[in-house]
Parts: structure tokens; sequence; C-alpha cells
């Protein structure tokens, strides 16, 4: 396993040049020392001090409390002080645990890392801790597999055993990350990669190492990832139950990079976050959580590469970030099915402002680990270029769990490869844009209505305004479930450029005001068993095909704008199955 690691210094080979990772070389000063070889705080060091601006508060639409914002003592000490070499070849797990223990002791403070390449396994954060990496500072994360002990946890909203995270802390208080430093998980370590993703020639040099599959078509790190990958995984979460038997498959148990649970009074502020081996940053169950200034970046081929998870934390703001990312960038969770029903606790009470995302499935999503609900958002004034969706909501049956309250202004979007705005109660967890192992028709729509119980998922009071649209396939698909439907989505002042319009499937009370959608094919809008269905103001340009297209049995109390059709005859098609009174004209 060792050699293995060794022989794949830099990322999977080929790749490496579609994904390089730099860091600022900035020169910097070690922390300064007395005579007698104690620490000192370091002069001229920028430690982040500022406090939220009042902007970010301005606009909300619901009550919330002001975030706590972390605060440290005047004293700091280097790594360097406890042997840290920063060659890029010494490990220095040791230095970074002892610096964490000795300010961790003193009350807390700063622990700075220099600029330099700095090798090391997990580091565990403690309680008043601020490690701050300096401009030109590059921490890297073990390729060794043994520095990552199997230890019980939660990913993608189940409780299970996964391998250490680079970076952790539990149950602790005023905690940070900040600096213009850089964090690299060395994910490339971890991930299996897939033969499409791939040229000849690179699938070539990187089957020199690992193991493939029986189709010979996905490479694993070892024989133990490979083993991991068939034990019956719900998603990536392995059917097994002891810890013995998830050690059997340790190295398939790739860990988020950042893991905070049960936190208070967090901050992240500034550094780079990269190449993790499956999600980036993962706060779990933590109030009072800051994260700004942060580039988060993973390699488009990374799976479940996801940005932010934020899941069941309340009283958070996320502002002025930058996301490049393998799979959802900004993504808000819960728990998923019976386990985040009985954790219970929901994401509420988040801002995010002022975001910029490239590359990912999707710029803001919800879900679809959602068991335990969301409330309380805003979104606003966010670009996202190039995302497989703009703004993503999706869960299951199964699943359980309410999002609702959920507000978003000012968002510009361009070049979306499929919708960009996606609510889908049916999603199967494949990509949005899908690869040549999936199939459509795992997430399938299914008319068969079945019970409402605590396993119903539901979406309920979402408002959108101000949200611009250059370049999608398809601009708005509302997708709820028979037994229940999508509620109460708002569409206001927006301008959608499309190849396809806007679908409402198992929709109830859409409302759309002063909406402009430019298509290449198909109707502006389509209906299909939705009901109190809404629509003043609707603009759009002429083809062949109707605008607005009407169909389903359970299809009633359609209202549109007389004055914005000049030949309701031809611009409005209706389904033969529709009863009277379904569609008016106001």
């Amino acid at each position: 396993m060792k050699n293995v690691a060794k022989s794949r210094f830099l990322l999977v080979l080929g790749l490496a040049s579609a994904f390089q990772f730099s860091c600022q070389r900035q020169s910097s000063a070690p922390a300064a020392s007395t005579a007698s070889g104690s620490p000192q705080l370091s002069t001229g060091r920028n430690f982040s001090s500022a406090s939220v601006a009042a902007s970010i508060y301005e606009g909300i639409e619901f009550d919330m409390p002001k975030v706590k914002e972390t605060k440290f003592p005047d004293y700091s000490v280097s790594i360097t002080r406890y042997g840290a070499v920063g060659d890029g070849i010494t490990k220095n797990t040791k230095a970074f645990e002892q610096a964490i223990q000795d300010v961790a002791a003193k009350g807390g403070g700063h622990v700075v890392i220099p600029r330099g390449l700095w090798l090391t396994g997990p580091i565990v954060l403690k309680s008043n801790i601020d490690l701050h990496a300096e401009a030109g500072a590059m921490v890297i994360f073990s390729r060794d597999f043994d520095d990552y002990p199997v230890v019980k946890t939660s990913f993608e909203g189940l409780n299970t055993y996964r391998c250490q995270s680079p970076i952790s802390g539990n149950n602790l208080e005023n905690v940070a990350i900040t600096g213009e430093g850089t964090f690299d998980g060395n994910g490339d370590a971890w991930r299996p990669v897939k033969k499409s993703k791939l040229t000849a020639a690179q699938w070539k040099e990187l089957t020199k190492t690992g193991v493939l599959n029986a189709k010979g078509d996905m490479w694993y790190p070892t024989q133990k990832a490979l083993k991991g990958d068939t034990q019956g995984s719900n998603f990536n979460v392995p059917d097994l139950q002891t810890k013995e038997q998830f050690e059997a498959v340790k190295d398939y148990l790739r860990p988020v990079m950042l893991s905070l649970v049960n936190c208070k009074t967090v901050l992240l502020d500034g550094p780079t976050f990269q190449n993790s081996p499956a999600w980036n940053l993962h706060p779990l169950m933590c109030q009072d959580i800051i994260l700004r200034n942060l580039n988060v970046r993973n390699p488009w081929y990374s799976q479940n590469g996801d940005g932010l998870d934020l899941e069941s934390c309340k009283n958070a703001l996320v502002y002025n970030n930058t996301f490049d990312v393998g799979d959802d960038a900004i993504c808000f969770k819960s728990g998923k099915d019976k386990d985040g029903r009985e954790r219970g606790v929901p994401t509420e009470n988040v801002i995010v402002k002022n975001n910029v995302v490239y590359h990912g499935h999707g710029g803001f999503v919800v879900g679809s680990e959602m068991s335990g609900g969301v409330k309380n958002v805003h979104v606003s004034n966010c670009t996202f270029m190039g995302t497989d969706i703009g703004l993503r909501f999706k869960s299951t049956r199964g699943r359980g769990g309410v999002v609702e309250n959920i507000w978003i202004s000012n968002i510009d979007m361009v070049n979306i490869p499929t919708q960009a705005i996606s609510f889908n109660l049916f999603y199967g967890g494949n990509s949005p844009v899908l690869e040549e192992d999936q199939k459509a028709s795992d997430e399938a729509r299914v008319e068969k209505l079945v019970p409402v119980t605590e396993e119903t998922p539901s979406f309920k009071n979402i408002w959108m305004r101000n949200i611009t649209v250059s370049g999608a396939d398809e601009a708005v698909a509302l997708q709820g479930l028979p037994e229940m439907n999508l509620q109460n989505v708002n569409i206001a002042d927006s301008y959608l450029k499309a190849r396809r319009g806007i679908s409402a499937v198992d929709a109830s009370g859409i409302s759309l005001k002063n909406v402009k959608v430019i298509t290449e094919k198909g109707p502006a809008l389509t209906i299909y068993n939705s009901k109190d269905i809404q629509v003043q103001g609707l603009t759009f340009n002429q083809n062949k095909e109707p605008v607005v297209k009407v169909m389903g049995p359970l299809t009633k109390n359609v209202k549109l704008e007389s004055k914005d059709f000049a030949s309701a005859a031809t611009q409005i098609s209706t389904g033969k199955e529709l009863g009277k009174a379904a569609v008016s004209l106001q």
C-alpha cells in the first residue's frame, strides 16, 4: 500500500496538468523566540479579527440572531518551534499536535504555519485555537492510509465508520482556520477513477499501479478499496455493521477533508482548501459558524468532491467565497432517512452571499440528505458559471423532512448544461450530466401514489427573484411527488434564456410574475398534474409551438393573465383530459 502511494506522487498522472495546485510565495518570518527559547507573540502578523460587516445582515427576510464571532488571546507560536520542517518530505504530525496542545494549555491563541511545504498526518483541533496558515504555506496531507484510523462518524447523512479526516474537531468552542495558505487533502491517493474520465494514454499509465474492477473500467488504489465498493453500498456507505468489517475495507472509506462536529463559534477565513478525498468542508451540528474569503477546489472528475456540506447547523454565514469542485458546491443537508429523522436537527438560519461557483454539479444545493429539515435560508448575489445545475433542490421517497422558507435573489448563471433551477423529488443519486454507466431511468418519475408518512419529503415556501440565466438546457424544472406536491414556489422579475422553458409537474401554489422566457424549442411553460398556478407578466419569444401547454387529469385552477397572449387559441394548448375550468384567463 505504501509503495502504491509513493508511486502516485501527484494527481492521477496525466490529469495533473488539468488541475494544478499553487501557493503564493511570499516571505514570512517564523515565530519570534526569547533567549530561553519560549515562544512569544509574533509582530506584523495579520491574524483575522475583522467583524462581520453589517451589510451581510441587510435584507434578510427572517429573524436571525447575529452570529457569534471568535476571539483569541494575543499569543502565537510557530510550528517550527516544535521541529516542523517545511520541505514537503518530512512528516510534521507531531509538531502540529504539540503546537496545538501548547497553545491550548496556555488558554488559546494562534498556531502559525509559515511559508513552506508542510507534510503531515491528521490535524486535530482544540478549543480556542486559530490555525493560521500564512501566505505561501501549503499543508500537504499524507498519502499513507495508515495515518488515518477508522473512526465512528456520519457520512452522507448516515451513522457509519470512516477514516479520520485530515482536519477534525469534535465538541469544540471558539476555533478557527485563517490565513492565505493552502490545505491539500491529497485526494488522488484515495479516489477511484473511471476509465471514461481519462485518455487512453492516461489510463494505460494509471493502471500500472492499483487494481481494476471485474469490468476493467474502474481503477482503485488498492484491493481493500475495491472490496469496499462491493459491499452493498448505500451510495458510498458500505452496508456493514462492525468496526472490524469496516477495517477490512478501510482504503475505500475516503474521509471528508475538514470535519467539525458539535462545535460552537467557528471561523474559516482566507485559506484555500483543495483536493479532498471526499467532501471538502463538512460542518456537522455546529452553531455560530462563519465561512468567508475561502477558495474551495477539487478536480472536476473527483467523485463526491463537494465543496461545502453544511449539515444540521444553526446560525451560519457563507460569503465572499469561490468554489470550483467535482460535485455540489454549496450544499445544505440534515441527515439521511431514519438516521437523519432520529437526529432531528435541521439546518437553519443561514445567509449565503457574494459567492462565485465555477464547475460543480450544483451551485447552491439543498439535499438530497435533508431528513432533519432545512429552513430560514437567504441566498443572494451569487454567480454560477458552468455548474451542471444552478439552483438545485433534491430528495426522494424515504427521506422525510421539510425544506421551507428559502429566499433566493440576484443570482446570475451562464452556460448551465442542464437545468438552471431544478426541483427533483425523485433523485436517484446520478449526477446531472449522465456518465456512460448511469441511466436516466434511475431517477424517472413514478406516478403511482404512495401513502404520506414520516418518510415523505416536503419542499415548500420558496421565493426567487432577479434570477438571470444566459444559457441553459432547461430554464426551470419543478418536479414534486404525486402524493406530496412541491408547494408554493414563487419566481419573479427574472430573465431565463435556455434551450427549453419552464416545466411544473406535481406542483401546487406555483407563481410566476414578470418572468421572461427565451427558448429555442418547445413551450415557454409546461404544466402537468399541477394546481393553483398563477402566471402574470409572462413574456416570451414566439415560435411554431404553443407558448403554454397544460396537461394532466389532476391539473386545476391554472390562472393566466390574458394580456400576456396575443392569441390564446394558438398560444395556449390544453389537453382533452382537463376539466372545463382547469385553465382560465384573468
